[in-house]
């Protein structure tokens, strides 16, 4: 694998996104609703045009964009339709936010990276959980 001088990383990765990501971020699909989201403010979403961006079914569209909701990253301009548009329900929410859309945007692989981790490991948990014990 090659790298380019653009994908190499240009820093560490804040305390603060490390664990935001950790905490808060639970796949790319979910980083990547957010972040769209965020870089298109003025229009209201559904899960029928997510879905269109970021090639995924409707369903998980729908799923994503109710939890973000849940969250408070996004509000819901018209609940009937399930209309959403970004809006942070705090400064500080919104602050760390935009610092990881600019990580993210400097150190893709590393944030991607972070997040499979978080979800491989849980997958072994999940995994370990079956294993035959030799004392069973």
């Amino acid at each position: 694998m090659y790298l380019f001088k653009e994908d190499m990383a240009r820093g560490p990765i804040p305390n603060e996104v490390v664990r935001f990501i950790l905490l808060g971020i639970p796949s790319v699909p979910y980083l990547e609703a957010m972040l769209l989201l965020r870089s298109e403010t003025g229009h209201a979403w559904d899960a029928k045009r997510a879905s269109q961006r970021l090639y995924l079914a409707e369903s998980a569209a729908q799923s994503i964009l109710d939890e973000l909701s849940s969250k408070g990253i996004l509000e819901a301009v018209d609940q009937h339709k399930q209309l959403y548009r970004y809006h942070p329900n705090s400064d500080e929410l919104a602050q760390v936010i935009d610092l990881l859309a600019k990580v993210y945007a400097e150190n893709l692989i590393e944030v991607t990276n972070l997040i499979h981790s978080k979800t491989n490991k849980k997958a072994q948990q999940f995994a370990d959980a079956f294993l035959w014990k030799k004392d069973s």
